[in-house]
């Protein structure tokens, strides 16, 4: 991250964190804050910032990643064979085992020697989880969680909105709509975790091409580091083909449900900050 980034997301670790300290001081439980951003914003950064700084305020924090919760590349091939190909991708609602993420937050409350939590990590390089012997585990229940993701608040399309695709993965790979209609339904699975989220904060792009470039820089660096897995420019647009329908929606939807909004310019400089 180059100075000028690190002492943004600094600042604005303080400013978010200042705002919600007297709700974070009065809860009986840990503190769960959403921070939703689309592909590319920042958001894993921004929450590694925010716990350090959580914690020199004296407030025991953990992150979790809805990313760390996809389901591994062979439970993936399962859904891809019994219910769409589409699905061997991870990312869209429906990919992610919900369940096991409701499990954690539920124990972190009661974290101790005795009652250790552990949750998963998911390679990307890999695309996969990692084993088990490697999860990460607390033993002492947090004040504050901080949960990030890319579809975080994100409710279900009207039905009417999935008639026409959006691009030319739809139209070749979905012609029948079956994949979006069911990714839209599984969405409705999310929702009582979203429900549980105490604050959320959205970081707005200004839009979805520049989200597509954002994400495309991430690879172009990771394919320098010859990363495994690692995509070229065509098997990137193809993968965020998949996330663009969801993408444009949480664009348009999200700020107007969220507690919090951080508006980003096309280089990631924050122009706005705003609370609702």
């Amino acid at each position: 991250m180059n100075p000028d980034a690190s002492m943004q997301n600094q600042a604005l670790a303080g400013h978010l964190l200042d705002h919600y300290a007297g709700r974070i001081a009065r809860a009986k439980r840990p503190y769960l804050l959403g921070l939703s951003g689309l592909q590319g914003s920042g958001k894993s950064t921004l929450a590694r910032v925010m716990k350090a700084e959580a914690e020199a305020r004296g407030w025991p924090t953990e992150v979790l990643s809805l990313d760390d919760f996809y389901y591994s590349r062979a439970e993936r091939e399962t859904l891809a064979r019994e219910v769409h190909p589409l699905l061997r991708t991870r990312g869209v609602p429906g990919t992610h085992e919900i369940e096991l993420l409701l499990s954690v937050l539920a124990a972190l409350p009661h974290a101790s020697d005795k009652l250790p939590v552990a949750w998963p990590r998911f390679d990307k390089g890999r695309d996969t989880r990692i084993p088990p012997s490697r999860w990460p585990k607390v033993v002492r229940p947090p004040r504050l969680v901080i949960l990030e993701g890319w579809a975080l608040g994100l409710r279900p399309q009207l039905q009417s909105a999935l008639e026409k695709p959006v691009n030319a993965l739809e139209r070749a790979d979905d012609p029948d709509g079956a994949w979006r209609r069911w990714v839209n339904k599984q969405l409705r699975a999310y929702q009582p975790l979203w429900r549980k989220l105490d604050a959320l904060i959205v970081l707005q792009a200004p839009n979805w091409d520049v989200v597509r470039r954002w994400r495309s820089e991430e690879e172009e660096r990771l394919l320098a580091r010859h990363a495994p897995l690692a995509m070229d420019a065509e098997a990137m647009v193809r993968f965020l083909a998949h996330f663009e329908r969801l993408s444009r929606h949480a664009l348009a939807t999200l700020p107007a449900l969220a507690d919090s909004v951080v508006e980003y310019d096309t280089e990631r400089h924050v122009t706005g900050l705003s609370h609702n």
